[in-house]
């Protein structure tokens, strides 16, 4: 496995990396025939990238046999039409199982999510993350950073140790930050993934990034291709005009601390009648005058 280089892993990072929402049927189980027809749609959309069990998913609201039956539709799904980027997380047994489990599917790349810890150290940090490489050392691995704090030496010092940790999520919003942790890393030997999607993406693509994440995308995925399309040519006027357009959406998204950034999204596929808007606590639905500024914004997008 040393002589890997994962390039086919390090392509689909450098891309929209599309975060699928989880719908769910009346009874609150996941609904996997409305998840199968909208991952469809995304591939359909020209999308090739799909992480499966990411926080767009609930991954925190879902079971471990709900994780894994998520990842398992994903993987079936994207076939060899798409990249399938996994999330796990969790205890260290308990994301150590998952990556396994991802990996005799046949997804090629696991994303670790950000250890939910109230005490996390920057080494701890590095352990954490060195055992679940280590074992999958045929997958790339890609860490979801959110937290400032954290240096990019430990992010260097992680992947001296394991040459399948190929790229990074950064979702601290802070693009000065983002530019001095991905040189302190290493700029070159990681794909940078912007990991607060299209709102970030203009700016975290100038100081380094090569791909975004995107909850958006499971909406209008042409809208998030444009997106891609203009910062891969160097259009900055021209993404902008796409940051314009989704602008309203995602203040949506992102207000009162982010509290209704799946419901925003399922809201959106409901009103298209793609899947139920129903999420899991500690989400909740959104009120009626914020469901029809949706369905507005939507319907304008032309989906």
């Amino acid at each position: 496995m040393s002589g890997m280089t994962f390039e086919t892993q390090r392509a689909a990072l450098a891309d929209v990396v599309a975060i699928p929402v989880t719908p769910f049927a009346a009874d609150g189980s996941v609904d996997t025939g409305a998840h199968r027809a909208l991952l469809r749609r995304l591939l359909d959309g020209g999308i090739s990238t799909l992480t499966p069990n990411g926080n767009t998913g609930e991954f925190y609201a879902l079971s471990p046999e709900e994780r894994r039956l998520v990842a398992e539709i994903t993987v079936a799904e994207a076939g060899d039409r798409a990249a399938v980027l996994a999330g796990v997380g969790h205890d260290l047994p308990t994301a150590i199982a998952s990556a396994r489990h991802a990996r005799d599917l046949g997804a090629g790349m696991v994303m670790v999510h950000q250890p939910v810890h109230p005490y996390v150290s920057a080494a701890g940090w590095v352990d954490y993350h060195r055992a679940i490489a280590e074992a999958v050392p045929g997958l790339g691995v890609v860490p979801y950073v959110r937290d400032g704090r954290l240096p990019g030496t430990r992010l260097a010092e992680l992947a001296h140790h394991c040459p399948n940790v190929i790229g990074v999520k950064y979702a601290v919003p802070d693009a000065a930050r983002f530019a001095a942790f991905a040189r302190d890393a290493g700029l070159d030997r990681f794909v940078w993934v912007a990991g607060l999607a299209e709102p970030y993406a203009p700016c975290y693509f100038s100081a380094g990034a090569t791909g975004f994440t995107s909850g958006l995308v499971n909406v209008a995925p042409a809208v998030s291709r444009a997106m891609r399309e203009a910062l891969r040519s160097g259009d900055h006027p021209a993404a902008m005009k796409v940051w314009e357009r989704i602008r309203r959406f995602e203040e949506l998204r992102a207000a009162d601390g982010g509290a209704n950034n799946v419901t925003v999204v399922k809201e959106a596929l409901a009103s298209l009648g793609l899947c139920r808007r129903d999420v899991r606590p500690p989400g909740r639905p959104l009120p009626e005058d914020e469901r029809a500024e949706v369905a507005a914004i939507v319907a304008g997008w032309s989906v």
